[in-house]
């Protein structure tokens, strides 16, 4: 008599935790420093190449991942020089969620990381060449050097995502102004925004101070 085979009850398949999607397409240091310039505003290939001094077809390359991840859309296309020049724009901003971050595999996490502070170094010092860094009322830097444990490090961590958030809601509503009052961009204030928080490899017996700080 043949043995009854045994039904067995297929598992629930658990949710992603992590957006593979965007995690594959912030990969590349490159990718990131696109997508963070086209989550500021409309560029061309032509445009970041020449502004991320990388060859045109490496970033066209980007490109073509970031819109096959719908992390990007097409804007518009102008005549130019014969062919037609393609503008895009970001769908939304790309955050990482804290909870997902950790999942991520570490390469992907540096070259996250990476892209964020090499556009951040590079924005600073077009600022400075530019006499704009420290020329206007009101701005702000510093360097903190901190001894925390552990539920400080997670106050930290929460206090830093209240602010953004508070930066977000500013964006928002400076971009109404600017609209209902009839203004253009170029009575826009281009602003950046750096919050940075991370385990420092000094030791914390080292007892280092910050230097002269400038605030608001």
């Amino acid at each position: 008599m043949a043995a009854k085979k045994r039904k067995t009850a297929k598992k629930a398949k658990a949710p992603e935790l992590v957006d593979r999607r965007l995690m594959k397409a912030l990969s590349h240091p490159g990718r990131v420093r696109c997508l963070a310039i086209l989550n500021e505003r409309t560029a061309s290939p032509n445009e970041l190449s020449e502004e991320l001094r990388n060859g045109l077809s490496q970033v066209s390359y980007h490109i073509k991942v970031l819109r096959e991840y719908e992390l990007i859309e097409l804007v518009r296309t102008e005549p130019r020089r014969g062919a037609v020049e393609h503008y895009y724009s970001a769908v939304h901003r790309a955050l990482v969620p804290d909870d997902t971050w950790k999942d991520l595999p570490s390469s992907t996490r540096r070259g996250i990381s990476v892209g964020i502070l090499q556009e951040l170094f590079d924005d600073a010092a077009e600022a400075m060449e530019a006499e704009a860094f420290d020329n206007r009322d009101g701005f702000h830097v510093s360097w903190t050097p901190l001894v925390l444990d552990k539920k400080a490090w997670k106050g930290l961590s929460a206090l830093l995502a209240e602010t953004l958030d508070g930066v977000f809601d500013l964006q928002a509503e400076a971009t109404e102004r600017l609209a209902t009052e009839g203004k253009g961009s170029k009575d826009g204030i281009a602003a950046t925004v750096a919050l940075v928080s991370f385990e420092s490899a000094r030791s914390p017996a080292e007892g280092r101070k910050a230097p002269a700080t400038k605030h608001s």
